[in-house]
């Protein structure tokens, strides 16, 4: 899945049996547990970037900025 042009970055899905690790939501804040199905969200012009998105954090990233840590 890719999303608009706006956006040069790749979606991809995680599905729940391949997410072996936690994760830090950059949308939330907040953790995606081991377990969880999601999105990972890579620029094309940085693919160490990447980072894990819950998926409604992703879909309203346009209406909520990111929460910054701490």
């Amino acid at each position: 899945m890719v999303v608009g042009p706006e956006e040069d970055v790749e979606v991809r899905p995680v599905q729940p049996y391949a997410a072996v690790k936690n994760y830090l939501c950059p949308g939330c804040n907040r953790e995606i547990p081991a377990g969880t199905g999601h999105l990972v969200v890579v620029p094309r012009s940085d693919p160490d970037a990447r980072r894990h998105w819950h998926r409604g954090c992703w879909q309203a990233r346009h209406r909520r900025p990111p929460r910054s840590i701490g």
